[in-house]
C-alpha cells in the first residue's frame, strides 16, 4: 500500500518560501556575470533564410526580369576612363552586363549586414572633410538582399567619397 509523506499544512508554505527564496538568489547570481562571459551571438546568414525559389526556376535568372533575386541597375556619369554608362548586375550567380559583376556581387555579399541599409545616404548631421573627389555620379536601383533599392552617389565631400569607395567595384573606381 502507497503512503503519502506525513507533511503538515504549515510546512508547506515554508517549503515554497524557501524553494523561491533560493531559486531567486541564483537568479540574482546570474545577472552579476559580466555580459561578456556569454557567448558570442553567431551572425545571421540571410540567404539561408529565404525561401527556396519556386520549383523549375532559378532565383538569379527568373524569365521576369522584376522578380530576378539580387539585381541592380547602376547608372554611371562623368567618371571618365570608359567608366560612364549604364550596367545591369545579376547576382547569385553574378551576371549581367556589370564589367566587374563576380567582385561586385562579392563587395555587395560582403557588405550586407542584418539591419543595415548597404545603400544608405550619409545623414545629413553627419561632420564630413571638404575634400572633392570630382564629379563622378552614379544612381543605383532594383532590389538587393529583397528590398528595393534607389540610391544616388556623388564624391562632393570625404562622407561621399567614403560611401563610393566601399562600394568598389559595383561603382567604378575613379581615385
Amino acid at each position: 500500500m502507497l503512503r503519502r509523506p506525513a507533511v503538515s499544512r504549515p510546512v508547506l508554505p515554508r517549503l515554497v518560501l524557501a524553494v523561491g527564496t533560493a531559486a531567486a538568489a541564483s537568479l540574482a547570481s546570474l545577472s552579476a556575470v559580466p555580459a561578456t562571459a556569454y557567448a558570442e551571438p553567431l551572425p545571421l546568414n540571410l540567404p539561408s533564410l529565404m525561401p527556396p525559389p519556386p520549383p523549375g526556376e532559378d532565383a538569379g535568372h527568373h524569365p521576369d526580369p522584376a522578380r530576378r533575386g539580387d539585381h541592380l541597375t547602376v547608372t554611371v556619369h562623368d567618371a571618365g576612363a570608359g567608366a560612364d554608362g549604364t550596367y545591369e548586375l545579376l547576382c547569385h550567380p553574378g551576371g549581367g552586363t556589370h564589367p566587374q559583376a563576380e567582385a561586385a556581387c562579392g563587395t555587395l555579399d560582403r557588405g550586407t549586414t542584418w539591419g543595415k541599409d548597404l545603400f544608405a545616404p550619409v545623414p545629413p548631421d553627419t561632420m564630413c572633410t571638404m575634400q572633392y573627389g570630382g564629379p563622378a555620379t552614379a544612381h543605383v536601383t532594383g532590389i538587393w538582399a529583397g528590398r528595393p533599392v534607389d540610391a544616388r552617389f556623388d564624391r562632393g565631400n570625404g562622407c561621399e567619397i567614403g560611401r563610393w569607395d566601399g562600394l568598389v567595384p559595383l561603382l567604378p573606381d575613379v581615385r
